[in-house]
């Protein structure tokens, strides 16, 4: 868990750092996106810093999401309300919420203990930990919540680690199958930023549950480990073996059940300075895919800093909502 007060220090002194294709109603686009062949979303990560310094509320961010954005799809974090994972009352409020401004809940994005554990006990303990955010996007209406397939600190070989996941992933899909929900994997820590191995790992299972949400930013298979456990000890790592991004999306597209736009920096032209977003979304046209397209701007994080040559997390959104539709 990403400790909030070490992060607020750390801004403070400037610390750097498909084979399951969905199909989406029309009354999901949002409204100033028809440009856009996919309904667009609002990752709650987009608004990050904001979230770890305390100055912004869940249960603000739907409305902030349409009224600032233009944006009726949200994806939350599941990190921004740990505390309140078994408060029915919170996740009542929230869907009240959403529901009296037209918002549509998408997702949860889980970070929570390692399904993908060698250590069996480990693993079965890290699946029971993930049925309350079952519970808790069931309550809100959501598709799926997006789950990890590894850890910053994963042991074990390639093939460990993949018998590991299948084994762990499909006990929690059967909880997903009980519950109507889909259980998707994110590109996000280890062997899961291999584009053949998660390709291969949704093979393996089968089960129309199970599904990606590809990130365009997260194809590094191995970095250095972070030297403090927060957020700001993350950004500080290194890519030490980095996967081909359109390789990697090729690869997964096939089985998304939604997409991560990630972006970061920005050119003069609004073009993402290490992503060809033109390129991804030919990968993505071509695939068939027809799900949501997700915002999850991140140079925000850099911009607090005080970093120069990142926007803010406003202008940042608006930004990666513009090179989206004109990239489609």
């Amino acid at each position: 868990m990403i400790k909030r007060r070490t992060f607020v220090k750390q801004l403070g002194a400037g610390a750097v750092g498909a084979g399951f294709l969905t199909t989406v109603p029309k009354s999901l686009y949002a409204k100033g996106t028809m440009s856009s062949p996919y309904p667009i979303s609002l990752a709650q990560f987009s608004l990050a810093s904001e979230f770890f310094m305390g100055k912004h509320d869940t249960l603000e961010f739907p409305a902030r999401a349409k009224k600032e954005f233009g944006l009726n799809i949200v994806e939350y974090v599941s990190m921004f309300f740990a505390d309140k994972a078994n408060d029915p009352a919170f996740f009542k409020e929230l869907k009240m919420r959403t529901d009296d401004l037209g918002v549509s809940n998408h997702l949860i994005m889980v970070d929570d203990e390692n399904i993908a554990d060698v250590d069996k006990a480990k693993r079965d303990h890290a699946v029971e930990s993930h049925y309350k955010w079952v519970d808790a996007a069931k309550m809100l209406g959501c598709s799926s919540i997006r789950v990890n397939l590894g850890s910053l600190d994963q042991t074990g070989t390639a093939e460990e680690v993949a018998d590991a996941a299948i084994e762990g992933y499909g006990k929690l899909l059967e909880y997903g199958n009980q519950n109507e929900m889909n259980i998707i994997v994110e590109n996000h820590v280890g062997y899961s930023c291999d584009g053949k191995w998660l390709a291969g790992i949704m093979k393996a299972m089968n089960n129309p549950r199970a599904g990606v949400l590809p990130d365009f930013g997260n194809f590094c298979i191995k970095r250095t480990l972070p030297e403090t456990q927060d957020i700001a000890g993350y950004m500080n790592t290194k890519c030490l073996e980095q996967y081909d991004m359109y390789l990697g999306v090729e690869e997964l597209i096939p089985y998304a059940k939604g997409v991560s736009a990630k972006t970061h920096k920005f050119d003069q032209n609004g073009d993402e300075t290490e992503i060809d977003f033109k390129r991804m979304f030919d990968i993505i046209k071509k695939s068939g895919f027809n799900g949501i397209v997700g915002i999850e701007y991140e140079g925000g994080l850099m911009h607090a800093q005080g970093i120069a040559g990142y926007l803010s997390n406003e202008d940042g959104i608006m930004a990666t909502k513009k090179l989206i539709e004109k990239s489609v």
